[in-house]
């Protein structure tokens, strides 16, 4: 095997770890493994913070995430009321969510999200984070954002904003073994990957809390899904597609293929991200913590090289949520396994390039590719803390959701 690596991305196992520095002196990778593994006893806390700035930019397909969400806890088995919803004004009824009708008319109407706790503010938000600091340590959190951002931002009602650093610093005062996942569906939303890092700044060190993210799109790009329509069989959002793939249900209440690639009897949160890369018919590039610290350090000439390999060396050496990935778009597009990406886009129709969609998911198969190499690179490097880094953060990605934990 690391003979098959080693010829894959040559000679180049110098890592580039930019704005990532892992200190050999550093106590906190002792500590990595345990934190992940402590969270299995205790309950899943949920938390969504929804709806945009302005009632003119609280799109109904917030509303109908959330509503969503809530059908998906009750799916798994939890109670929707167990999870703390903060939505646009919160419960002061007012006609806050914008919708076109038939006519095509714009015009709004009070939500109908059931028990929500309050506003999005960034005030209710830095309360929630301080009261579940005092709750169990090792109880995981999940935090569901479904609204709108810009770089390094997101928003929140009349029109305020959080930014990385301002969310990182809060749960920098989480205890560093409760396990934080956050899945944040909005413009620019990779910004947040850099949660890892202690106050949220990409040239501090790395943070000494296990907490991980999923992310409907790079740090670069807008994201779509935030549509007035009302029929939910139109939404196309990685929202959509990400909890289609943890529970096994679309909105529609439809089942969907299972997204238990490694047959382990459940579906983890890196499987579900995988479902929606591959479900996903948008321009968005759903990325994971680990993958954009990988990304990000990946160089012109690896790109290079790795995408002149053939794609079967890229699935001998996936994970299986990641085999799926390479397998399902290299199928979509009736690629050679044995040829590598680039010989396969050299012979691939002049008709599969036009779509935009189509060249996202090529878009996405690059990125797969750059994952796996990357990963490999550093595996087979002397640098035990970024291995321990990768290992820490698959061990965040790859929890789950359980049935029944929450009554």
């Amino acid at each position: 095997m690391v003979s098959v690596i080693q010829s894959m991305v040559g000679s180049a196992l110098g890592l580039l770890l930019g704005g990532s520095p892992l200190l050999e002196s550093d106590p906190l990778w002792s500590k990595l493994d345990s934190f992940c593994q402590s969270s299995s006893a205790q309950p899943t806390h949920f938390l969504v913070m929804a709806g945009g700035g302005t009632r003119d930019n609280t799109e109904i397909a917030l509303e109908k995430n959330v509503l969503y969400f809530q059908r998906i806890l009750s799916h798994l088995g939890f109670n929707p009321k167990a999870a703390d919803v903060f939505f646009a004004s919160g419960n002061s009824r007012e006609a806050t969510v914008r919708f076109v009708n038939g006519r095509g008319q714009s015009l709004f109407k009070s939500p109908e999200i059931p028990e929500v706790r309050g506003a999005s503010t960034p005030e209710n938000l830095k309360r929630w984070l301080q009261e579940a600091g005092r709750q169990k340590p090792n109880r995981p959190l999940f935090f569901y954002f479904t609204g709108h951002g810009l770089p390094n931002e997101l928003i929140l009602w009349e029109d305020t904003r959080v930014s990385v650093q301002d969310l990182a610093q809060q749960l920098d005062q989480l205890p560093p073994e409760k396990p934080v996942v956050t899945m944040m569906a909005q413009c620019f939303a990779g910004s947040f990957a850099d949660l890892i890092y202690e106050g949220g700044d990409s040239t501090a060190a790395i943070a000494p809390h296990n907490r991980c993210g999923f992310f409907a799109t790079v740090r670069t790009r807008p994201s779509v899904g935030c549509s007035p329509e009302v029929n939910e069989a139109d939404y196309v959002d990685y929202s959509s597609s990400f909890f289609a793939g943890l529970s096994g249900k679309n909105r529609l209440g439809e089942a969907v293929a299972s997204a238990d690639y490694d047959r382990d009897g459940r579906v983890s949160y890196q499987e579900a991200h995988a479902f929606a890369k591959v479900d996903l018919k948008t321009t968005d590039l759903p990325v994971s913590t680990l993958e954009v610290w990988l990304q990000e350090q990946v160089t012109p000439q690896e790109r290079s090289l790795w995408l002149s390999q053939p794609l079967e060396a890229f699935v001998d050496l996936a994970r299986p949520e990641q085999e799926y990935v390479i397998l399902a778009i290299a199928d979509r597009f009736g690629f050679d396994l044995q040829r590598s990406y680039r010989e396969n886009l050299n012979r691939l129709p002049f008709t599969q390039r036009v779509s935009r969609v189509n060249n996202t998911l090529l878009e996405r198969l690059q990125m797969e590719i750059f994952n796996i190499a990357k990963e490999q690179q550093i595996r087979v490097s002397p640098n035990q803390e970024a291995i321990a880094f990768i290992d820490h953060l698959l061990n965040c990605e790859n929890q789950s959701w359980e049935k029944g934990r929450i009554r």
